[in-house]
């Protein structure tokens, strides 16, 4: 390891220099005051990816209280205030050292309204050594080099954000308790959950409507959550101590209605994405939790299907596809969100999510006039409506489903609520008796046949021995894989593109190490999820130099995108 005295003199010697490429001689450790920097990765050009660079401070001189990380939730929540903290010192001195292209960048993960697991800052939990990852865009006129902006960089500005962001001492230690309190009373709670027969809990006083449709910030002077008495839960948490708020329960049907613009959306968004804990104050979704397994399902026109048993819901099919292992290049909106049902099922789901706006009608419901008029044995498809009572008694999933204009499944739930401007009320006893009036739907007498799921991805040789994989996200929308493009746009509770990233590793490892033509997709995530367990989310880089920014995807996601994977072949 070298001294910060010999990089002040590497980068004397290199400044002015015509060959960006001279900057690679800075590529090392070096021991700073306090912490050790390490360039990682050096660009090619100023134009290129900035260069990857990290700073690790020991346990004993960053000086965190133990009880601050020694357990994973608490871990994770430190760890995301402490990369919020060093981004916004960051943003102070982005591009204040002058250059061409990416000159003078200083970036680390922008963190959302959800706390994730991250590569970007990870504390060791053994001896809380913290190692925080960043972009620097090492400075160049052209393709001359500019050092000594660099030398700014690495011994004025970057100093100035450890100091002030990684080291105990000049932070405020009050908010830091009130960070890792909350993650402990909603860990509680998430765990509390099956032991009261609840599936997801939405406190008294959230803010649930978002400030637009494209961000994730609380709207101002958003209507308060109030729940009805009807589903009114009081816990007493380890922290804030009693808390009350609507309980949906388990193992039952709860149906959302009401009017446009009401709120039912709002509300189920608010549940997809309770499978995350969320950050202290200035998101008002603090204290919505949800089950970790929760599945948001919804129809997805044009996605590829492989060998998966739809045939709860599909059969008899007109050209005769087999439906016990259905294969699709392009489905319709019923196939693929039976399909959807299935593979959430196999990814160990119990509480569905769904909204009727982005459902397949033809596979929710079938009313009774259409049974009179196409009879049951023309109709390939059982409805959801026949299957959802089901779903729970024999695969103890609960269902929470949006309707705004279909009374049918009224005769069915358990719990019905409506939104009414952003207000819920139980209306179960008022819509059961207006339902008495009008059919309800026949259920089938028989229970479909259990989903096969032994499903064994076929090993790709191109992937063997192969270190030179090439792989691109396009924000949350979609990961590259060589040429093969993953569409993940409809997967809604990826909440950001550091979890797309990491799904693509996942793919990239699996194929590497895990596919052998002998292991089920099951066998296969969960050793995935050892290795981001028990080693780390970094080790599916497999690069000794050069970690990507990744944040934990679960493992629903995790099923979801091997699903999508067209390249894949099954067995």
């Amino acid at each position: 390891m070298q001294s910060e005295a010999e990089l002040r003199s590497l980068l004397s010697r290199i400044d002015h220099r015509g060959g960006y490429p001279a900057y690679k001689d800075t590529k090392g450790q070096y021991r700073f005051p306090g912490y050790v920097l390490s360039i990682d990765h050096v660009q090619g050009d100023p134009f290129a990816s900035p260069s990857k660079v990290s700073v690790l401070v020991s346990g004993k001189t960053a000086g965190f209280p133990q009880e601050l990380y020694c357990g994973k939730c608490q871990r994770i929540a430190l760890q995301d205030e402490l990369l919020r903290q060093f981004g916004r010192r960051a943003e102070r001195f982005a591009f204040k050292a002058k250059g061409s292209g990416k000159s003078g960048l200083i970036s680390v993960s922008r963190c959302g309204q959800e706390v994730l697991e991250r590569t970007a800052c990870q504390i060791q939990p053994e001896n809380g050594n913290i190692l925080l990852r960043m972009e620097i865009g090492f400075p160049a006129n052209g393709r001359t080099i500019n050092a000594r902006e660099l030398e700014k960089i690495l011994f004025d500005f970057v100093p100035e954000c450890v100091k002030a962001s990684l080291f105990y001492k000049n932070l405020d230690a009050k908010r830091l308790r009130r960070i890792v309190d909350l993650a402990e009373d909603q860990e509680y709670i998430r765990k509390e959950l099956p032991k009261l027969g609840l599936c997801a809990f939405v406190a008294n006083g959230s803010v649930l409507p978002r400030e637009s449709g494209i961000s994730s910030r609380p709207m101002r002077d958003g209507i308060a959550f109030q729940s009805p008495k009807e589903q009114e839960v009081t816990l007493e948490l380890p922290h804030k101590g009693k808390i009350t708020g609507m309980g949906i329960r388990k193992g039952g049907i709860t149906l959302i209605v009401g009017g446009g613009y009401h709120g039912k959306s709002t509300l189920l968004k608010a549940l997809e994405l309770g499978v995350y804990n969320h950050i202290a104050g200035g998101d008002g979704r603090e204290y919505v939790i949800t089950d970790a397994t929760a599945v948001k399902l919804r129809a997805e026109d044009g996605r590829s299907i492989q060998k998966t048993d739809i045939s709860m819901f599909i059969n008899d099919l007109p050209n005769r596809k087999d439906t016990t292992s259905f294969c699709t290049e392009d489905a319709s909106g019923s196939t693929s969100q039976a399909a959807n049902v299935i593979e959430g099922i196999e990814a160990g789901t119990s509480l569905f999510l769904i909204d009727e706006d982005t459902s397949a009608t033809n596979f929710m419901i079938r009313d009774e006039l259409m049974q009179r008029v196409i009879h049951r044995e023309m109709e390939p498809i059982t409805p959801f409506i026949e299957r959802i009572r089901e779903l729970y008694e024999n695969y103890g999933i609960s269902t929470v489903i949006v309707a705004g204009s279909s009374g049918a499944y009224f005769h069915i739930a358990d719990s019905i609520i409506q939104m009414d401007r952003y207000v819920p009320k139980d209306i179960t006893v008022l819509a059961k008796k207006e339902a008495e009036n009008f059919p309800q739907i026949s259920v089938p007498e028989q229970p479909a046949e259990k989903p096969t799921y032994d499903r064994v991805p076929r090993p790709d040789k191109a992937f063997r021995g192969n270190d030179r994989i090439k792989m691109k996200t396009m924000g949350k929308e979609s990961v590259m894989i060589n040429r093969d493009t993953i569409d993940l746009r409809y997967l809604e509770q990826i909440a950001d593109n550091e979890q797309v990233a990491a799904l693509g590793y996942c793919v990239r490892y699996a194929q590497k190490h895990l596919i052998d033509g002998k292991k089920n997709l099951i066998q296969i995530v969960d050793e995935l999820e050892e290795v981001m367990q028990n080693k780390s989310l970094a080790e599916l880089c497999e690069s000794t130099s050069s970690v990507s920014c990744m944040a934990v995807p679960r493992r629903q996601e995790i099923f979801a995108c091997f699903d999508r994977y067209r390249a894949l072949r099954l067995v």
